[in-house]
């Protein structure tokens, strides 16, 4: 293909021309010549901008989404700030279709953006802002648009780093700072490490400040929205998102007014949704804070919920043979995040829920037997080594929880239990 044949005036030529660029590999990309590689960057651009046909628009959009992934691609400031120009303006075009292919474009650039946020210097500021802005805007837009703009939402989420007030940086993170808030955000170019279970942020690289602290409450707004007036695959999408604003370390989840309603929108969904993508995506989220600290007020709600959910399992409706195949993944996660939440339960000062896990014990006993007697049934021996450590970590858990509520012949049994464990 040459530049005469994207210069010529037919539709299908052109649409044509650039819909074949969608479909090229990274090997097959950086083994052209560095000159047939700017003319393809840069006839993507042009096409995506400057042509006056929908589809080839489209076509633009959609391969710019494609290259962006690329990840020699996505490590030039340069380019990736042309695409974001290009795609941006696609979300304003009347046709849905060509709206359509520039959101998910939107979303993969801002997957991307993470590889070099840092090297946009002064300009992080306006560029995270025209994401953010326009990922919000969408939202609002048609099912098969909201779910991409969510998703952009949710890759932007993980790399934005939230800062507390001056002067409580490379601090851990512990109870008696519960009732701090969070008021700006910027744009994560620092470090961050664990320290014995804490959270430390340093500000050694100094990030440059994003200014609009209301940005971090619009995007769960909108997530929160989403879940209420979205199809099936937004609120997956939403529970996909909510996964990696969870993973982002600089995130006080505990000082979160919001923090409550987004937990309990996945024990929600992972309770009630008919699909059961949306109950494994939501699982999976729930299982994301890594301390009793990252549920905040939350933590005793998810682990009553988990129980009910785990309990009453069994229950589930299978109305096809794809179904239980789903069903099947359900179990995993679920089993996967409630030992997660048990392994911080001894960790919880919260009376009633000591109280709850005292009255749900010949549940969980019974529900540990039946763990460790599948432990042979485990594919892989990591996998196997995994989950024993994980059933381990959580049955030592309960055992304090027991022993503190002075139930001792209880947590005699669990702690047999972890004798037997093979």
């Amino acid at each position: 293909m040459d530049l005469f044949d994207l210069r010529r005036p037919a539709l299908i030529v052109r649409a044509a021309s650039v819909t074949c660029f969608a479909g090229i590999t990274s090997s097959v990309f950086f083994s052209l010549t560095k000159e047939k590689q700017d003319f393809i960057l840069s006839s993507l651009i042009n096409a995506a901008v400057n042509d006056e046909v929908p589809s080839v628009r489209s076509a633009g959009c959609r391969a710019i989404g494609v290259i962006t992934c690329f990840l020699q691609i996505s490590q030039s400031a340069e380019t990736l700030q042309k695409f974001i120009h290009a795609v941006e303006s696609n979300t304003r075009d009347p046709l849905v279709l060509v709206r359509i292919t520039a959101s998910w474009a939107l979303a993969n650039i801002c997957d991307s953006l993470r590889h070099c946020i840092s090297d946009f210097s002064s300009e992080r500021h306006s560029v995270v802002a025209l994401l953010i802005e326009c990922a919000l805007r969408l939202t609002k837009d048609g099912d098969k648009i909201k779910s991409n703009a969510v998703r952009a939402l949710g890759n932007l989420s993980r790399f934005l780093q939230y800062r507390s007030p001056a002067g409580i940086h490379d601090k851990p993170v512990n109870c008696a700072g519960l009732s701090t808030p969070i008021n700006s955000v910027e744009v994560l170019s620092s470090s961050t490490n664990k320290k014995n279970g804490h959270r430390f942020v340093s500000n050694s690289n100094q990030p440059l400040p994003l200014g609009d602290s209301s940005w971090l409450e619009r995007m769960v707004q909108a997530f929160l929205s989403c879940v209420t007036t979205g199809n099936v695959k937004v609120q997956w999408n939403v529970c996909h998102a909510l996964s990696n604003l969870f993973l982002n370390e600089t995130l006080r989840l505990q000082d979160m007014d919001w923090a409550s309603s987004v937990f309990s929108i996945l024990l929600l969904l992972l309770r009630d949704s008919s699909n059961f993508k949306i109950r494994i995506q939501a699982a999976a989220a729930l299982s994301v804070p890594a301390s009793i600290l990252d549920y905040g007020r939350s933590f005793s709600d998810v682990v009553q919920g988990l129980e009910h959910i785990l309990e009453n399992l069994g229950l589930d409706q299978i109305s096809t043979p794809s179904s239980f195949k789903y069903r099947v993944a359900l179990e995993k996660q679920l089993t996967s995040t409630m030992l997660h939440v048990l392994s911080l339960a001894s960790s919880s000062d919260h009376q009633p829920l000591k109280d709850f896990l005292v009255k749900k014990a010949a549940f969980l006993e019974e529900w540990f037997k039946a763990l460790c007697s599948s432990l042979g049934e485990t594919s892989t021996q990591p996998e196997a080594d995994r989950k024993k450590e994980m059933i381990s970590q959580a049955v030592q858990s309960l055992t304090e929880v027991y022993k503190s509520r002075n139930h001792h012949a209880i947590a005699q049994k669990f702690e047999n239990l972890t004798n037997n464990i093979p």
